[in-house]
């Protein structure tokens, strides 16, 4: 028996129980693919009745932690990192399609794809990104603040900053902008895409990221700063990602001339 649950609480036992299991998981001593112990082998384990056992499984798989297959069992999820290829991302046939950079890249990768809009509305923009956008420091600017999901997962959270003059008054300003995302919109205003810049680094998440990316303890984000501009040179959006680093695979293809 585990000697650090507690019996007494129906409530406060399964989530002990999941605590216990999901740091088995998150450590790696139960690896991607392997099987939980049967609900009478935790039964036994933690003394605990099997409502409760059961409440502690349903919990890991709602946080998307395990599998459970009927007749077989509960399994640790296994799941491989999204990949982010560089020079298929910013196709315009994407935009053309109906499909916003993460959703054709996500159903590209066999992935369910969710968003969840965070924030929409202006703001003063701060001096790192006013000048990006060539604009005066405390200019006002659209803020669009999103959290991006695979097959259930969150896996990044992206915070675009767009010159408010530009898209006020426009989809771009609402929640859900339209087919295509934010960039179909901004052609269909005259600012044709040309060219992307990203800048990339990495550090441990702040506690609020770790949270809503749910990551566990140790595991670092990749910190993407990318700027948009149209055929005129003008800078039209700077989007800051921050991505478990654990989840994605970013790939670049390179000339070589």
């Amino acid at each position: 028996m585990v000697g650090s649950i507690d019996p007494t609480s129906d409530r406060a036992a399964y989530r002990q129980i999941a605590d216990h299991l999901r740091a088995e998981i998150v450590e790696g001593r139960l690896e991607e693919g392997a099987q939980l112990p049967s609900e009478r082998d935790l039964i036994e384990t933690y003394g605990a009745a099997r409502g409760t056992v059961r409440q502690a499984v349903a919990l890991l798989r709602s946080d998307g932690l395990i599998e459970v297959e009927h007749g077989r069992g509960a399994f640790v999820r296994r799941r491989p990192p999204m990949r982010r290829l560089s020079q298929d991302r910013f196709l315009r046939r994407h935009r053309q399609e109906g499909k916003a950079v993460f959703l054709a890249e996500a159903e590209a990768e066999g992935r369910t794809p969710q968003v969840e809009v965070l924030e929409v509305g202006p703001a003063p923009a701060s001096r790192e990104i006013a000048e990006r956008l060539n604009l005066d420091p405390g200019e006002q600017v659209l803020i669009r603040r999103r959290r991006y999901f695979a097959d259930g997962q969150p896996i990044e959270l992206a915070t675009s900053y767009l010159p408010l003059g530009l898209v006020e008054g426009t989809p771009i300003a609402e929640p859900n902008p339209g087919p295509g995302g934010i960039y179909a919109r901004l052609e269909e205003l005259g600012h044709q895409l040309d060219r992307f810049t990203e800048d990339v680094t990495g550090r441990m998440p702040l506690p609020e990221e770790a949270r809503a990316l749910h990551l566990r303890p140790g595991v670092p984000v990749l910190l993407l700063v990318r700027t948009a501009y149209d055929t005129t040179g003008i800078p039209v959006e700077v989007c800051d990602t921050v991505i478990a680093a654990d989840r994605y695979i970013l790939s670049y293809e390179l000339p070589a001339r």
